[in-house]
């Protein structure tokens, strides 16, 4: 192995080593707030929300990004704590509201409209979806496990899968290191927690679950491409720097604001009046 070739090699393990200390540290507090629900898990999110705010901001309004992320913050914080009160509607229209009010200002001015009309859906809709989910009392905690779960097993297994497999890459163009090899390992990781789950819950279809897991991998790239190109839009490689080996907070969650909206219009679909149950039980 040459100099070069080592020293490659020895920085991607320390990255490796960076990113699990990383992880080490944040599922704990994770898992933590997720099992206690209520008001915990809509604290959780809000800290998530605040911090996702200028991160997001910072990618599509460039200078002004500070006065554009103070609005988009407080409209998530309203929904938030709409939605942790039970007020999932009115929720949604506090974050409408918000949308409304930044398009007036942007029209007024004579701003593009696209960037607020990609940002509020983008944040708020996934933690309205995240608290519906929760709070449903039969199956909520496991629904967002299950979530959880499913979404690390995905980034971890492809990780591992690109990395010692490879091959040709899904979309060089806007993520690079992305490989076919890393989707399917990603599925591989999906179709397993769907399987423990699935033992865990004791019913519903595994096969069915098996074939969510499995979109939810294609949902969950597909997320990871959304940040990635508007990354790639700004010209930068993280969208923060706020944790060691991953980046910005949006590196992190890109997937699940995506599988997390999915899962809602699966529960919309299959159970609405039970939305955990709606995403887990199939028949």
């Amino acid at each position: 192995m040459t100099d070069a070739s080592g020293a490659q090699a020895a920085g991607r393990t320390g990255d490796l080593k960076i990113r699990i200390a990383s992880a080490l540290v944040l599922a704990p507090l994770v898992l933590g707030a997720v099992w206690l629900g209520g008001w915990f898990f809509a604290g959780l999110l809000a800290i998530a929300a605040v911090l996702m705010s200028r991160e997001i901001a910072g990618l599509l309004f460039g200078e002004a990004s500070a006065g554009r992320s103070a609005l988009l913050a407080v409209t998530a914080l309203a929904a938030l704590a709409l939605a942790g009160a039970g007020l999932t509607t009115a929720a949604l229209a506090a974050g409408a509201a918000g949308l409304a009010f930044a398009l007036a200002a942007r029209s007024w001015t004579g701003q593009p409209l696209w960037p607020a009309l990609f940002a509020y859906p983008y944040l708020i809709l996934p933690l309205v979806a995240l608290v519906w989910l929760r709070s449903d009392p039969g199956l909520g905690l496991a629904a967002i496990l299950w979530l959880l779960a499913t979404v690390w097993a995905i980034d971890i297994f492809a990780y591992f899968a690109g990395r010692f497999i490879g091959g040709p890459k899904l979309a060089p163009k806007i993520s690079p290191k992305k490989t076919w090899s890393g989707l399917i390992g990603g599925m591989a990781g999906a179709a397993a927690v769907a399987i423990v789950t699935w033992n865990w819950l004791g019913s519903g279809s595994l096969a069915a679950l098996i074939g969510i897991a499995i979109m939810l991998t294609v949902v969950e790239q597909a997320g990871d491409f959304a940040e990635s190109a508007l990354k790639r839009r700004s010209g930068v490689k993280d969208s923060g720097h706020l944790i060691p080996g991953h980046g910005g907070i949006l590196d992190r969650v890109d997937g699940l604001v995506a599988v997390a909206l999915a899962a809602a219009l699966m529960a919309i679909f299959n159970n609405a009046a039970n939305p955990a149950a709606g995403v887990l039980i199939w028949s």
